[in-house]
């Protein structure tokens, strides 16, 4: 076993150890296992956001999406910094009502403010679908960080398996408490790590990181910037919008924020976080050093793995895919615990009422190596890249944010049948592009290709709205008509009495 993989195993076996002493002294009922009892201050929820955020799709992910589609990656630099200033005024009002009702989950919310178990089936069932290409990602990201730093010793198929192994018993041990306090190395190792060989790499291969464009330019001059149609700017705009509504939907990142000990917890993140994202560009950086060093890779997302094989010794590469474990470790117990939670109580206490709240913990446990086992097997056999699969994601996910946006307003025009029927018009539009592999323009080739570029879940976004809209005016008008109806009827007893 060569110096990298003792140091990768060293770092896996540490975190286990660190989920294990996190527990102690904690009662594990349902709310410290998924919302750590609510009492995670500013620095707990901010190791939380950016373990959520920034992770294997950060770290493999956009270095592979700048090393094989060039320009457009840039849309990566615009999404984090506007998202948060959207939840500055989003999360307070969540988190006061989800405090109020002691809501541990997504789900919770919808059932609440819409008094419809059958919307929490619902979004549970969209919010785990969604959650499923991301914990693949997790595992496909922890298969290529251990196979490679192997140098091949270990096959992807393997390293996957064991990546499964881990995550699973690591969330069954700690909950929310262990991922928190590992955040806190994996964001330490992540930051100084990505700055450092996102600056080296550049000034060791082309003398300086403008010299580096500057070679990528003069070899494929068009390579830096967005198409004019595909990956267009339409593309690049819907795109950028679709995540940072969809940033906040996120089921796992739900509990996280309903972790907080107050509302300033957020205002503060909000303001704070954004510097985070001051490394994505040295991401991006490392992706375009390797177009010119390690040219004809099978799939982008091994450039920074590859690049770091060929620059530094075996020891350095171990502490920079150490670095890459925590970042699909971390996500991933919180994707898990999220999905298993969300199964056990917004599903199967939905259909079985009796069970306790013991039993919904003790379920949600015995989900989790269910669930990893069917996202070890895509990740095995699916060949999307991380990227892809992280968009896939929040074309599903997005599609609850329509219900949750109007739920906010004290206006009661919007309805349980709305909101369901907006959901699910929205899910089924990403379904059929998704499986039928078809596209815009395909469909309408007639219309102007900035349509035709527009990202489809985008697209099933704005039909969500409408769909909402409609189904609430016609289920709001019956709602009237019966009413009158019943008056009516009153009315004329009245009058023959």
């Amino acid at each position: 076993m060569n110096i990298a993989l003792v140091i990768i195993f060293a770092f896996l076996l540490f975190s286990l150890f660190l989920g294990i002493m996190a527990r102690r002294g904690k009662d594990m009922s349902i709310e410290q296992w998924a919302v750590g009892g609510r009492g995670f201050g500013t620095a707990f929820v901010f190791l939380l956001l950016a373990g959520e955020i920034y992770t294997t799709s950060t770290f493999l992910g956009t270095s592979g999406w700048a090393y094989s589609k060039g320009g457009p990656s840039f849309y990566i630099l615009a999404t984090s910094s506007l998202s948060y200033l959207a939840g500055y005024w989003l999360l307070p009002p969540i988190w006061r009502y989800a405090k109020e009702h002691k809501l541990v989950s997504q789900s919770d919310f919808f059932v609440s403010k819409y008094k419809s178990k059958s919307l929490g089936v619902l979004t549970t069932v969209v919010g785990v679908a969604a959650l499923v290409p991301y914990l693949v990602l997790q595992f496909k990201g922890l298969g290529i960080i251990v196979s490679e730093a192997s140098y091949g010793s270990i096959s992807p198929t393997v390293a996957i398996i064991l990546g499964g192994v881990a995550v699973t018993i690591y969330v069954m041990i700690s909950g929310i408490h262990g991922s928190a306090w590992t955040a806190v190395i994996k964001d330490i190792m992540i930051f100084l790590i990505v700055i450092g060989i996102g600056i080296y790499l550049p000034y060791h291969y082309f003398g300086g990181i403008q010299p580096m464009f500057e070679a990528i330019n003069k070899t494929n001059s068009s390579f830096l910037t967005v198409p004019k149609e595909g990956l267009s700017f339409s593309w690049f705009i819907s795109t950028t919008l679709l995540t940072v509504i969809g940033f906040n939907m996120w089921p796992h990142t739900f509990s996280t924020f309903f972790s907080a000990k107050n509302e300033n917890v957020f205002k503060k993140n909000s303001i704070i976080m954004p510097l985070y994202t001051l490394m994505l560009p040295f991401v991006l950086i490392v992706g375009f050093t390797a177009v010119a060093h390690i040219p004809g890779l099978e799939t982008g997302d091994l450039a920074l793995l590859r690049l770091s094989i060929k620059t530094f010794d075996p020891w350095l590469v171990g502490l920079i895919g150490a670095a890459g474990l925590l970042t699909a470790i971390v996500p991933g117990s919180m994707l898990l615990m999220a999905s298993s939670t969300m199964i056990s109580k917004n599903i199967l206490k939905v259909c079985i009422p009796s069970m306790t709240e013991k039993k919904v913990v003790v379920t949600a446990k015995i989900i989790v190596p269910l669930l990893a086992l069917v996202c070890v097997s895509f990740a095995i056999v699916g060949n999307s890249t991380i990227m892809t699969l992280l968009l896939m994601g929040y074309n599903l996910v997005t599609q609850l944010f329509p219900a949750m946006f109007v739920s906010l307003f004290k206006t009661k025009f919007f309805t349980k049948q709305g909101a369901i029927a907006g959901i699910i018009a929205g899910v089924l539009t990403v379904a059929y592009v998704t499986l039928s592999q078809v596209t815009i323009g395909k469909l309408f080739p007639e219309l102007p290709h900035f349509i035709q570029d527009l990202n489809i879940g985008f697209v099933a976004l704005f039909i969500n709205f409408i769909t909402l809209i409609v189904v609430s005016f016609m289920t709001n008008q019956i709602k009237v008509n019966k009413s009158n109806l019943l008056k009516g009827e009153a009315n004329h007893e009245n009058a023959h009495i």
